[in-house]
């Protein structure tokens, strides 16, 4: 890194690195969750998910949002030695620190299956679902602002995963083009040639 220079994350992308472990565990844990007739029977478990789904979708979506917003009406330019990391590099450093949360998170939802049905691994989806929503949410602000936002790698915590965290003081913007993320942390689609 130059002298001077910050390593940043796109914040969006942090939101969003969680989002598709969390559905796909919870969508194998719902699926093999549904087997076992569990103690409340397979209608009420589903059921259960499913409102524990769109509770944890909401909950996963809104939680949060004004501190974003502040952050990002305090947003700095990135400077000239700043270095930008790549989406690859942020969302493997999300996963590589969070896989010991989300392993035990798989087994609790299978476990669960024994009592309520499909309900854990619905609940577990629904939180991937927020994320997800989340950072499309984030990726509108960027749009409205035509600025992306990152934040500091060493404010991030340990495990790589607190965009908004109290160790974050403030956001960088750099131009809409930056980087290899789009508005939202998704994988920004090259030009096809002509």
């Amino acid at each position: 890194m130059a002298r001077g220079g910050q390593g940043l994350a796109r914040v969006a992308v942090v939101v969003r690195a969680g989002a598709a472990p969390l559905w796909w565990l919870g969508v194998f844990a719902a699926g093999i969750g549904v087997l076992p007739p569990g103690v409340t029977g397979r209608r009420i478990g589903v059921l259960a998910g499913a409102v524990l789904f769109l509770v944890a979708t909401a909950v996963g979506a809104l939680t949060g949002r004004g501190r974003y917003a502040r952050l990002a009406r305090g947003v700095a330019r990135a400077g000239k030695h700043d270095v930008l990391q790549d989406r690859a590099v942020t969302v493997r450093n999300w996963r590589r620190g969070h896989r010991w949360w989300l392993l035990p998170a798989f087994l609790l939802a299978l476990g669960s299956a024994f009592v309520v049905p499909s309900a854990g691994g619905l609940l577990l989806a629904g939180t991937g679902t927020g994320l997800r929503l989340k950072a499309a949410w984030l990726g509108r602000r960027e749009r409205a602002l035509d600025e992306l936002l990152w934040v500091r790698v060493d404010w991030l915590g340990k495990r790589g995963g607190r965009p908004a965290g109290k160790a974050v003081k403030a956001y960088r913007g750099t131009g809409i083009a930056a980087g290899d993320a789009a508005p939202g942390g998704a994988r920004r689609r090259t030009a096809a040639l002509v």
